[in-house]
Protein backbone atom coordinates (compact mmCIF):
# COMPACT_ATOMS: atom_id res chain seq x y z
CA UNK A 1 0.00 0.00 0.00
CA UNK A 2 1.47 3.37 -1.05
CA UNK A 3 1.92 5.87 1.75
CA UNK A 4 0.36 9.32 1.92
CA UNK A 5 2.19 12.60 1.69
CA UNK A 6 0.09 14.23 4.42
CA UNK A 7 -2.12 12.80 7.14
CA UNK A 8 -4.33 14.65 9.62
CA UNK A 9 -5.15 12.73 12.78
CA UNK A 10 -7.13 13.12 16.00
CA UNK A 11 -9.84 15.24 14.35
CA UNK A 12 -12.65 16.40 14.29
CA UNK A 13 -12.97 16.51 10.50
CA UNK A 14 -16.10 18.08 9.03
CA UNK A 15 -16.31 16.57 5.56
CA UNK A 16 -19.32 18.29 4.06
CA UNK A 17 -20.10 14.87 2.58
CA UNK A 18 -23.65 13.69 3.41
CA UNK A 19 -22.46 10.07 3.41
CA UNK A 20 -19.94 10.73 6.20
CA UNK A 21 -20.29 14.14 7.78
CA UNK A 22 -17.70 13.62 10.55
CA UNK A 23 -14.39 11.83 10.64
CA UNK A 24 -11.22 11.96 12.73
CA UNK A 25 -8.51 11.44 10.11
CA UNK A 26 -7.75 12.33 6.49
CA UNK A 27 -4.92 11.48 4.10
CA UNK A 28 -3.57 13.40 1.10
CA UNK A 29 -1.37 12.14 -1.72
CA UNK A 30 -0.26 14.69 -4.30
CA UNK A 31 -3.07 17.21 -4.65
CA UNK A 32 -5.90 14.80 -3.86
CA UNK A 33 -7.57 13.33 -0.80
CA UNK A 34 -6.84 9.61 -0.69
CA UNK A 35 -8.62 8.54 2.49
CA UNK A 36 -11.20 9.90 4.96
CA UNK A 37 -12.05 7.98 8.11
CA UNK A 38 -10.69 7.10 11.51
CA UNK A 39 -7.84 4.98 12.90
CA UNK A 40 -7.49 3.00 9.65
CA UNK A 41 -6.18 6.11 7.90
CA UNK A 42 -3.05 5.94 10.06
CA UNK A 43 -1.98 2.89 8.04
CA UNK A 44 -1.09 5.33 5.26
CA UNK A 45 1.59 7.01 7.39
CA UNK A 46 5.07 6.22 6.16
CA UNK A 47 8.58 7.56 6.83
CA UNK A 48 8.04 10.46 4.42
CA UNK A 49 4.53 11.37 5.55
CA UNK A 50 3.89 14.70 7.22
CA UNK A 51 1.54 14.12 10.12
CA UNK A 52 -0.64 16.96 11.48
CA UNK A 53 -2.10 16.20 14.90
CA UNK A 54 -5.30 18.21 15.05
CA UNK A 55 -5.66 17.69 18.82
CA UNK A 56 -9.29 18.68 18.70
CA UNK A 57 -8.91 21.49 16.17
CA UNK A 58 -11.36 21.38 13.25
CA UNK A 59 -10.42 20.39 9.69
CA UNK A 60 -12.90 21.61 7.07
CA UNK A 61 -13.03 22.08 3.28
CA UNK A 62 -11.36 25.24 2.03
CA UNK A 63 -13.61 28.27 1.80
CA UNK A 64 -14.40 29.68 -1.64
CA UNK A 65 -15.69 33.22 -2.24
CA UNK A 66 -18.30 33.39 -4.99
CA UNK A 67 -18.21 37.19 -5.38
CA UNK A 68 -15.09 39.22 -4.66
CA UNK A 69 -12.88 41.89 -6.23
CA UNK A 70 -9.49 40.64 -5.11
CA UNK A 71 -7.21 42.80 -7.25
CA UNK A 72 -9.14 45.96 -6.42
CA UNK A 73 -9.06 45.03 -2.74
CA UNK A 74 -5.34 44.31 -2.80
CA UNK A 75 -4.43 47.54 -4.58
CA UNK A 76 -6.69 49.60 -2.31
CA UNK A 77 -4.74 48.35 0.69
CA UNK A 78 -1.89 50.51 -0.62
CA UNK A 79 -4.02 53.69 -0.86
CA UNK A 80 -5.79 55.86 1.72
CA UNK A 81 -7.72 53.31 3.76
CA UNK A 82 -10.88 54.62 5.43
CA UNK A 83 -12.21 51.26 6.60
CA UNK A 84 -12.60 50.32 10.24
CA UNK A 85 -14.17 53.58 11.39
CA UNK A 86 -17.33 55.58 10.85
CA UNK A 87 -16.06 58.82 12.40
CA UNK A 88 -15.94 61.87 10.13
CA UNK A 89 -12.98 63.31 12.03
CA UNK A 90 -11.19 59.96 11.66
CA UNK A 91 -11.75 60.05 7.91
CA UNK A 92 -10.35 63.55 7.64
CA UNK A 93 -7.37 62.73 9.85
CA UNK A 94 -6.54 59.74 7.66
CA UNK A 95 -6.85 61.75 4.44
CA UNK A 96 -4.67 64.51 5.90
CA UNK A 97 -2.05 62.01 7.08
CA UNK A 98 -2.01 60.12 3.79
CA UNK A 99 -1.63 63.32 1.78
CA UNK A 100 1.19 64.44 4.08
CA UNK A 101 2.99 61.11 3.72
CA UNK A 102 2.66 61.20 -0.08
CA UNK A 103 3.56 64.77 -1.10
CA UNK A 104 4.47 63.79 -4.66
CA UNK A 105 1.17 62.04 -5.46
CA UNK A 106 -0.83 64.07 -7.98
CA UNK A 107 -4.12 62.59 -6.75
CA UNK A 108 -5.13 61.43 -3.29
CA UNK A 109 -7.16 58.26 -3.74
CA UNK A 110 -8.61 55.67 -1.41
CA UNK A 111 -11.75 53.92 -0.30
CA UNK A 112 -13.85 52.72 2.59
CA UNK A 113 -15.98 55.60 3.90
CA UNK A 114 -19.44 54.66 5.06
CA UNK A 115 -22.64 56.46 4.11
CA UNK A 116 -23.94 56.13 7.66
CA UNK A 117 -21.31 58.64 8.81
CA UNK A 118 -23.01 61.55 7.09
CA UNK A 119 -26.46 63.10 7.21
CA UNK A 120 -28.48 61.56 4.40
CA UNK A 121 -25.43 59.47 3.49
CA UNK A 122 -23.83 62.46 1.73
CA UNK A 123 -20.45 63.99 2.66
CA UNK A 124 -19.46 67.32 1.11
CA UNK A 125 -16.58 68.55 -1.01
CA UNK A 126 -15.91 71.26 1.59
CA UNK A 127 -14.98 68.65 4.20
CA UNK A 128 -12.23 67.33 1.96
CA UNK A 129 -11.18 70.86 0.97
CA UNK A 130 -10.49 71.53 4.65
CA UNK A 131 -7.68 68.93 4.71
CA UNK A 132 -6.50 68.82 1.07
CA UNK A 133 -7.39 72.05 -0.77
CA UNK A 134 -4.65 72.03 -3.41
CA UNK A 135 -4.71 68.51 -4.88
CA UNK A 136 -7.63 66.47 -6.23
CA UNK A 137 -9.08 63.89 -3.85
CA UNK A 138 -11.24 60.96 -4.99
CA UNK A 139 -12.47 58.40 -2.44
CA UNK A 140 -14.89 55.59 -3.22
CA UNK A 141 -17.30 54.57 -0.49
CA UNK A 142 -17.29 51.14 1.09
CA UNK A 143 -19.83 49.72 -1.36
CA UNK A 144 -18.01 51.23 -4.37
CA UNK A 145 -21.26 52.51 -5.86
CA UNK A 146 -20.45 56.10 -4.98
CA UNK A 147 -17.48 58.42 -4.57
CA UNK A 148 -16.54 61.53 -2.58
CA UNK A 149 -14.51 64.21 -4.33
CA UNK A 150 -13.11 67.56 -3.31
CA UNK A 151 -13.57 70.80 -5.19
CA UNK A 152 -10.28 70.50 -7.07
CA UNK A 153 -11.24 67.07 -8.45
CA UNK A 154 -14.64 68.33 -9.57
CA UNK A 155 -13.04 71.35 -11.26
CA UNK A 156 -10.53 69.19 -13.13
CA UNK A 157 -13.40 67.04 -14.36
CA UNK A 158 -15.24 70.14 -15.56
CA UNK A 159 -18.32 69.43 -13.46
CA UNK A 160 -20.63 72.41 -12.89
CA UNK A 161 -24.28 73.02 -12.11
CA UNK A 162 -24.93 72.71 -15.86
CA UNK A 163 -23.43 69.22 -16.15
CA UNK A 164 -26.25 66.73 -16.77
CA UNK A 165 -26.51 63.46 -14.86
CA UNK A 166 -25.38 60.45 -16.88
CA UNK A 167 -28.05 57.89 -17.76
CA UNK A 168 -26.63 55.38 -15.28
CA UNK A 169 -25.85 57.63 -12.36
CA UNK A 170 -26.40 60.84 -10.44
CA UNK A 171 -24.40 63.91 -9.42
CA UNK A 172 -25.47 64.98 -5.94
CA UNK A 173 -25.96 68.74 -5.86
CA UNK A 174 -26.04 71.78 -3.61
CA UNK A 175 -29.05 74.12 -3.51
CA UNK A 176 -27.89 76.05 -6.60
CA UNK A 177 -27.25 72.87 -8.58
CA UNK A 178 -23.48 72.83 -8.14
CA UNK A 179 -21.90 69.41 -7.53
CA UNK A 180 -21.80 68.76 -3.78
CA UNK A 181 -18.92 66.30 -3.85
CA UNK A 182 -20.75 62.95 -4.08
CA UNK A 183 -21.11 61.00 -7.32
CA UNK A 184 -23.41 57.98 -7.56
CA UNK A 185 -23.04 54.92 -9.81
CA UNK A 186 -22.04 55.82 -13.38
CA UNK A 187 -21.42 59.45 -12.42
CA UNK A 188 -18.28 58.32 -10.62
CA UNK A 189 -16.64 57.81 -14.01
CA UNK A 190 -16.80 61.56 -14.69
CA UNK A 191 -13.99 62.03 -12.18
CA UNK A 192 -12.51 58.52 -12.05
CA UNK A 193 -11.41 58.79 -15.69
CA UNK A 194 -8.88 61.45 -14.62
CA UNK A 195 -7.35 59.46 -11.77
CA UNK A 196 -3.91 58.14 -12.71
CA UNK A 197 -4.46 54.46 -13.48
CA UNK A 198 -2.72 51.70 -11.61
CA UNK A 199 0.13 50.07 -13.50
CA UNK A 200 0.38 46.41 -14.40
CA UNK A 201 2.96 46.06 -11.62
CA UNK A 202 0.56 47.71 -9.15
CA UNK A 203 -2.20 45.28 -10.10
CA UNK A 204 0.03 42.23 -9.81
CA UNK A 205 1.30 43.38 -6.41
CA UNK A 206 -2.29 44.00 -5.38
CA UNK A 207 -3.32 40.50 -6.41
CA UNK A 208 -0.49 38.84 -4.50
CA UNK A 209 -1.19 41.04 -1.46
CA UNK A 210 -4.85 40.04 -1.64
CA UNK A 211 -4.01 36.36 -2.09
CA UNK A 212 -1.92 36.34 1.09
CA UNK A 213 -4.77 37.92 3.01
CA UNK A 214 -7.41 35.59 1.58
CA UNK A 215 -5.35 32.46 2.25
CA UNK A 216 -4.88 33.66 5.84
CA UNK A 217 -8.69 33.64 6.12
CA UNK A 218 -8.96 30.09 4.79
CA UNK A 219 -10.00 31.03 1.25
CA UNK A 220 -8.65 28.63 -1.35
CA UNK A 221 -10.51 29.91 -4.41
CA UNK A 222 -12.78 32.67 -5.57
CA UNK A 223 -14.73 34.26 -8.39
CA UNK A 224 -13.50 37.73 -9.27
CA UNK A 225 -16.74 39.51 -10.04
CA UNK A 226 -15.45 42.11 -12.50
CA UNK A 227 -12.77 41.64 -15.15
CA UNK A 228 -12.88 44.67 -17.40
CA UNK A 229 -12.73 48.45 -17.35
CA UNK A 230 -15.32 49.87 -14.96
CA UNK A 231 -15.88 53.51 -13.94
CA UNK A 232 -12.31 54.35 -14.87
CA UNK A 233 -10.81 51.38 -13.01
CA UNK A 234 -8.27 49.46 -15.15
CA UNK A 235 -8.94 45.85 -16.08
CA UNK A 236 -7.39 43.51 -13.46
CA UNK A 237 -7.23 40.56 -15.87
CA UNK A 238 -3.54 41.07 -16.65
CA UNK A 239 -2.60 40.50 -13.01
CA UNK A 240 -4.32 37.11 -12.93
CA UNK A 241 -2.82 36.01 -16.22
CA UNK A 242 0.68 37.11 -15.17
CA UNK A 243 0.43 35.31 -11.83
CA UNK A 244 -0.99 32.17 -13.44
CA UNK A 245 1.82 32.05 -15.99
CA UNK A 246 4.46 32.69 -13.33
CA UNK A 247 3.06 30.01 -11.03
CA UNK A 248 2.45 32.49 -8.22
CA UNK A 249 -1.33 32.15 -8.38
CA UNK A 250 -1.89 29.55 -5.70
CA UNK A 251 -5.65 30.07 -5.43
CA UNK A 252 -8.22 28.68 -7.86
CA UNK A 253 -9.79 31.68 -9.60
CA UNK A 254 -12.76 32.05 -11.92
CA UNK A 255 -13.07 35.41 -13.62
CA UNK A 256 -16.35 37.12 -14.54
CA UNK A 257 -15.89 39.18 -17.70
CA UNK A 258 -17.55 42.58 -17.51
CA UNK A 259 -20.62 43.13 -19.69
CA UNK A 260 -20.45 46.71 -20.92
CA UNK A 261 -23.97 47.91 -20.25
CA UNK A 262 -23.89 50.68 -22.86
CA UNK A 263 -23.24 48.05 -25.55
CA UNK A 264 -25.20 45.04 -26.75
CA UNK A 265 -24.73 41.65 -28.38
CA UNK A 266 -21.88 42.94 -30.55
CA UNK A 267 -19.53 42.43 -27.58
CA UNK A 268 -20.19 38.68 -27.33
CA UNK A 269 -17.48 37.64 -29.85
CA UNK A 270 -15.00 39.70 -27.82
CA UNK A 271 -16.03 37.84 -24.65
CA UNK A 272 -15.51 34.51 -26.43
CA UNK A 273 -12.01 35.58 -27.43
CA UNK A 274 -11.22 36.83 -23.92
CA UNK A 275 -12.40 33.55 -22.39
CA UNK A 276 -9.79 31.71 -24.46
CA UNK A 277 -7.07 34.29 -23.84
CA UNK A 278 -7.62 34.43 -20.08
CA UNK A 279 -7.55 30.74 -19.22
CA UNK A 280 -4.26 29.48 -17.87
CA UNK A 281 -3.37 27.15 -15.01
CA UNK A 282 -5.58 27.87 -12.00
CA UNK A 283 -7.19 30.87 -13.69
CA UNK A 284 -10.09 30.72 -16.10
CA UNK A 285 -12.64 33.27 -17.25
CA UNK A 286 -15.80 31.47 -18.23
CA UNK A 287 -18.29 33.77 -16.49
CA UNK A 288 -19.86 37.05 -17.62
CA UNK A 289 -20.82 39.72 -15.07
CA UNK A 290 -23.99 41.71 -15.76
CA UNK A 291 -24.76 44.49 -13.31
CA UNK A 292 -28.52 44.88 -13.56
CA UNK A 293 -29.03 47.57 -10.93
CA UNK A 294 -27.39 49.68 -8.23
CA UNK A 295 -27.86 49.74 -4.46
CA UNK A 296 -30.74 50.58 -2.14
CA UNK A 297 -28.93 53.23 -0.07
CA UNK A 298 -28.66 55.62 -3.03
CA UNK A 299 -32.03 54.55 -4.49
CA UNK A 300 -30.57 52.98 -7.65
CA UNK A 301 -31.44 49.35 -6.83
CA UNK A 302 -34.29 48.37 -9.15
CA UNK A 303 -37.55 47.87 -7.24
CA UNK A 304 -41.00 46.71 -8.30
CA UNK A 305 -42.53 49.72 -6.54
CA UNK A 306 -41.23 53.22 -5.75
CA UNK A 307 -38.94 54.15 -2.89
CA UNK A 308 -40.45 56.15 -0.07
CA UNK A 309 -39.32 59.61 0.95
CA UNK A 310 -38.41 60.78 4.44
CA UNK A 311 -42.12 61.22 5.26
CA UNK A 312 -43.02 57.70 4.19
CA UNK A 313 -44.74 58.76 0.94
CA UNK A 314 -44.10 57.10 -2.41
CA UNK A 315 -41.64 58.89 -4.70
CA UNK A 316 -41.43 58.69 -8.46
CA UNK A 317 -38.23 56.66 -8.30
CA UNK A 318 -38.12 52.86 -8.48
CA UNK A 319 -34.38 52.60 -9.21
CA UNK A 320 -32.43 51.76 -12.33
CA UNK A 321 -32.36 48.72 -14.60
CA UNK A 322 -29.03 49.15 -16.33
CA UNK A 323 -29.83 46.63 -19.09
CA UNK A 324 -33.22 46.69 -20.79
CA UNK A 325 -35.08 43.60 -19.53
CA UNK A 326 -36.03 42.38 -23.02
CA UNK A 327 -32.45 42.78 -24.20
CA UNK A 328 -31.24 41.07 -21.04
CA UNK A 329 -33.25 37.96 -21.89
CA UNK A 330 -31.76 37.89 -25.37
CA UNK A 331 -28.20 38.43 -24.19
CA UNK A 332 -28.36 35.78 -21.46
CA UNK A 333 -29.87 33.27 -23.88
CA UNK A 334 -27.02 33.90 -26.32
CA UNK A 335 -24.36 33.65 -23.61
CA UNK A 336 -25.90 30.48 -22.23
CA UNK A 337 -25.83 28.89 -25.69
CA UNK A 338 -22.08 29.58 -25.77
CA UNK A 339 -21.61 27.87 -22.39
CA UNK A 340 -20.95 31.09 -20.49
CA UNK A 341 -22.05 31.33 -16.91
CA UNK A 342 -23.84 34.63 -16.17
CA UNK A 343 -23.05 36.30 -12.85
CA UNK A 344 -25.74 38.89 -12.11
CA UNK A 345 -25.57 41.83 -9.74
CA UNK A 346 -29.24 41.85 -8.72
CA UNK A 347 -30.03 43.71 -5.53
CA UNK A 348 -33.58 45.07 -5.79
CA UNK A 349 -36.62 42.85 -6.28
CA UNK A 350 -37.21 44.11 -9.84
CA UNK A 351 -33.61 43.36 -10.80
CA UNK A 352 -33.89 39.91 -9.22
CA UNK A 353 -37.04 39.25 -11.22
CA UNK A 354 -35.47 40.52 -14.44
CA UNK A 355 -32.44 38.28 -13.93
CA UNK A 356 -34.62 35.25 -13.17
CA UNK A 357 -36.70 35.99 -16.26
CA UNK A 358 -33.50 36.02 -18.31
CA UNK A 359 -32.33 32.70 -16.90
CA UNK A 360 -35.76 31.19 -17.51
CA UNK A 361 -35.70 32.43 -21.12
CA UNK A 362 -32.29 30.83 -21.63
CA UNK A 363 -33.52 27.53 -20.21
CA UNK A 364 -36.58 27.60 -22.48
CA UNK A 365 -34.47 28.29 -25.57
CA UNK A 366 -31.42 26.14 -24.88
CA UNK A 367 -32.58 23.48 -22.46
CA UNK A 368 -30.80 22.77 -19.20
CA UNK A 369 -27.10 23.41 -19.58
CA UNK A 370 -24.33 23.22 -16.98
CA UNK A 371 -23.87 26.98 -17.01
CA UNK A 372 -24.58 27.62 -13.30
CA UNK A 373 -26.00 31.12 -13.58
CA UNK A 374 -26.08 32.92 -10.26
CA UNK A 375 -27.59 36.05 -8.78
CA UNK A 376 -25.45 37.93 -6.30
CA UNK A 377 -26.55 40.19 -3.41
CA UNK A 378 -30.32 39.52 -3.35
CA UNK A 379 -31.09 42.26 -0.85
CA UNK A 380 -34.78 42.43 -1.70
CA UNK A 381 -36.47 39.36 -3.19
CA UNK A 382 -40.20 39.42 -3.85
CA UNK A 383 -41.83 36.41 -2.13
CA UNK A 384 -43.32 35.34 -5.47
CA UNK A 385 -39.80 34.86 -6.84
CA UNK A 386 -38.22 32.82 -4.03
CA UNK A 387 -39.34 29.43 -5.38
CA UNK A 388 -38.17 30.27 -8.90
CA UNK A 389 -34.49 29.82 -8.01
CA UNK A 390 -34.82 26.08 -7.53
CA UNK A 391 -37.35 25.66 -10.33
CA UNK A 392 -35.13 27.18 -13.03
CA UNK A 393 -31.77 26.25 -11.53
CA UNK A 394 -30.55 29.74 -10.65
CA UNK A 395 -28.05 29.81 -7.78
CA UNK A 396 -28.50 32.27 -4.90
CA UNK A 397 -25.14 33.95 -4.28
CA UNK A 398 -25.46 35.51 -0.81
CA UNK A 399 -23.32 38.09 1.00
CA UNK A 400 -24.28 37.32 4.62
CA UNK A 401 -22.43 40.17 6.31
CA UNK A 402 -25.04 42.63 5.09
CA UNK A 403 -27.98 40.85 6.74
CA UNK A 404 -27.84 42.61 10.11
CA UNK A 405 -29.06 45.68 11.92
CA UNK A 406 -26.50 48.47 11.54
CA UNK A 407 -26.88 52.19 10.82
CA UNK A 408 -26.73 51.91 7.04
CA UNK A 409 -29.57 49.37 7.19
CA UNK A 410 -31.64 51.06 9.88
CA UNK A 411 -31.21 54.70 8.84
CA UNK A 412 -30.58 54.65 5.08
CA UNK A 413 -32.50 51.60 3.88
CA UNK A 414 -35.47 50.40 5.95
CA UNK A 415 -37.24 53.80 6.16
CA UNK A 416 -37.15 54.16 2.37
CA UNK A 417 -38.28 50.61 1.63
CA UNK A 418 -41.23 50.54 4.00
CA UNK A 419 -42.10 47.72 6.43
CA UNK A 420 -43.45 45.17 3.95
CA UNK A 421 -40.55 45.37 1.52
CA UNK A 422 -37.98 45.67 4.31
CA UNK A 423 -39.14 42.24 5.51
CA UNK A 424 -38.14 40.73 2.15
CA UNK A 425 -34.45 41.45 2.67
CA UNK A 426 -31.78 38.77 2.42
CA UNK A 427 -34.23 35.82 2.60
CA UNK A 428 -31.56 33.14 3.08
CA UNK A 429 -33.78 30.84 5.11
CA UNK A 430 -36.66 31.04 2.65
CA UNK A 431 -34.35 30.34 -0.29
CA UNK A 432 -32.85 27.30 1.44
CA UNK A 433 -36.26 25.93 2.43
CA UNK A 434 -37.46 26.41 -1.17
CA UNK A 435 -34.63 24.21 -2.43
CA UNK A 436 -32.31 26.85 -3.88
CA UNK A 437 -28.60 26.13 -4.10
CA UNK A 438 -26.74 28.68 -1.97
CA UNK A 439 -23.27 30.00 -2.65
CA UNK A 440 -21.61 32.69 -0.55
CA UNK A 441 -19.19 35.55 -0.99
CA UNK A 442 -18.01 38.79 0.54
CA UNK A 443 -17.88 41.43 -2.22
CA UNK A 444 -14.56 42.52 -0.67
CA UNK A 445 -13.39 45.30 -0.56
CA UNK A 446 -17.02 46.40 -0.09
CA UNK A 447 -17.07 44.39 3.16
CA UNK A 448 -14.74 42.09 5.08
CA UNK A 449 -13.53 39.01 3.19
CA UNK A 450 -13.50 36.93 6.40
CA UNK A 451 -15.75 33.86 5.88
CA UNK A 452 -15.98 33.26 9.62
CA UNK A 453 -17.54 36.69 10.09
CA UNK A 454 -19.93 35.93 7.25
CA UNK A 455 -20.85 32.57 8.79
CA UNK A 456 -21.49 34.31 12.09
CA UNK A 457 -24.00 36.72 10.54
CA UNK A 458 -25.64 34.04 8.38
CA UNK A 459 -26.34 31.99 11.52
CA UNK A 460 -27.03 34.79 14.03
CA UNK A 461 -28.34 37.58 11.73
CA UNK A 462 -26.30 39.93 13.91
CA UNK A 463 -22.83 41.44 13.49
CA UNK A 464 -20.12 39.76 15.60
CA UNK A 465 -19.50 42.80 17.80
CA UNK A 466 -22.90 44.41 17.50
CA UNK A 467 -24.01 46.73 20.27
CA UNK A 468 -27.53 46.47 18.85
CA UNK A 469 -28.53 42.94 19.88
CA UNK A 470 -31.68 42.79 17.77
CA UNK A 471 -31.77 39.80 15.40
CA UNK A 472 -32.44 40.91 11.83
CA UNK A 473 -35.39 38.93 10.46
CA UNK A 474 -34.69 35.86 12.63
CA UNK A 475 -36.74 33.52 10.44
CA UNK A 476 -34.09 33.96 7.73
CA UNK A 477 -31.23 32.57 9.83
CA UNK A 478 -29.30 29.61 8.43
CA UNK A 479 -28.10 26.67 10.47
CA UNK A 480 -24.30 26.51 10.58
CA UNK A 481 -23.98 23.34 8.48
CA UNK A 482 -25.99 24.93 5.65
CA UNK A 483 -24.11 28.21 5.90
CA UNK A 484 -20.78 26.37 5.85
CA UNK A 485 -21.92 24.40 2.80
CA UNK A 486 -22.66 27.67 0.99
CA UNK A 487 -19.13 28.95 1.68
CA UNK A 488 -17.52 25.67 0.59
CA UNK A 489 -19.42 23.26 -1.69
CA UNK A 490 -21.90 25.88 -2.91
CA UNK A 491 -19.26 28.39 -3.96
CA UNK A 492 -17.02 25.64 -5.35
CA UNK A 493 -19.97 24.56 -7.50
CA UNK A 494 -20.53 28.11 -8.77
CA UNK A 495 -16.83 28.43 -9.50
CA UNK A 496 -16.79 25.20 -11.51
CA UNK A 497 -14.86 23.05 -9.04
CA UNK A 498 -17.07 20.06 -8.38
CA UNK A 499 -14.07 18.16 -7.01
CA UNK A 500 -13.60 20.72 -4.21
CA UNK A 501 -15.77 22.04 -1.41
CA UNK A 502 -16.16 18.76 0.45
CA UNK A 503 -13.68 16.27 1.90
CA UNK A 504 -14.08 12.94 0.16
CA UNK A 505 -11.72 10.51 -1.50
CA UNK A 506 -10.58 11.74 -4.90
CA UNK A 507 -11.40 15.39 -4.24
CA UNK A 508 -8.87 18.20 -4.28
CA UNK A 509 -7.07 18.64 -0.97
CA UNK A 510 -8.19 22.24 -0.43
CA UNK A 511 -8.29 22.30 3.36
CA UNK A 512 -8.51 24.62 6.34
CA UNK A 513 -7.60 24.00 9.97
CA UNK A 514 -9.52 26.14 12.48
CA UNK A 515 -8.41 26.67 16.05
CA UNK A 516 -11.69 25.25 17.44
CA UNK A 517 -14.69 23.17 16.49
CA UNK A 518 -17.24 25.83 15.54
CA UNK A 519 -19.88 23.13 14.98
CA UNK A 520 -20.01 22.29 18.68
CA UNK A 521 -19.28 25.76 20.09
CA UNK A 522 -22.04 28.29 20.85
CA UNK A 523 -23.30 30.06 17.72
CA UNK A 524 -22.48 33.47 19.16
CA UNK A 525 -18.79 32.50 19.21
CA UNK A 526 -18.40 31.57 15.52
CA UNK A 527 -16.55 34.76 14.60
CA UNK A 528 -14.02 34.21 17.38
CA UNK A 529 -12.51 31.23 15.54
CA UNK A 530 -9.24 31.69 13.68
CA UNK A 531 -7.59 29.97 10.73
CA UNK A 532 -4.40 28.12 11.65
CA UNK A 533 -3.54 26.50 8.31
CA UNK A 534 -4.71 26.69 4.70
CA UNK A 535 -3.86 24.14 2.02
CA UNK A 536 -4.52 24.29 -1.73
CA UNK A 537 -4.03 21.01 -3.55
CA UNK A 538 -2.27 19.59 -0.51
CA UNK A 539 0.27 22.43 -0.43
CA UNK A 540 0.47 24.67 2.64
CA UNK A 541 -0.23 28.25 1.56
CA UNK A 542 -0.80 29.79 5.00
CA UNK A 543 0.34 28.96 8.51
CA UNK A 544 -0.57 31.22 11.39
CA UNK A 545 2.17 32.42 13.69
Amino acid sequence: MSKADLVFTHGPVHTGDPARTRATALAVTGERITAVGHDEVRELIGPGTEVVDLTGKLLIPGFQDAHIHAVYGGTELATCDLTGTVGVDDYLDRVRAYAGANPDQAWITGSGWSMESFEGGLPTRQLLDSVVPDRPVYLTNRDHHGAWANTRALELAGLTKDTPDPADGRIEREADGSPSGVLQEGATALVARLVPPTTAADRLSGLLRAQRLLHSLGITGWQDALLGVFNGQPDPSDAYLAAARAGTLTARVTGALWWERDRGAEQIPELVARRTELSHGRFRAGSVKIMQDGIAENFTAAMTSPYLDGCGCATGNSGLSFVDPAALREHVTALDALDFQVHFHALGDRAVREALDAVEAARAANGRRATRHHLAHLQVVHPQDVARFARIGAIANIQPLWAAHEPQMDELTIPFLGPERAAWQYPFGDLLRAGATLAAGSDWPVSSPDPLAGLHVAVNRMEPEATDRRVFLPEQRLDLVSALAAYTAGSAHVNGHDDAGSLRTGHLADLVVLDRDILTAPAEEIAEARVLRTYVGGQLVHAAD
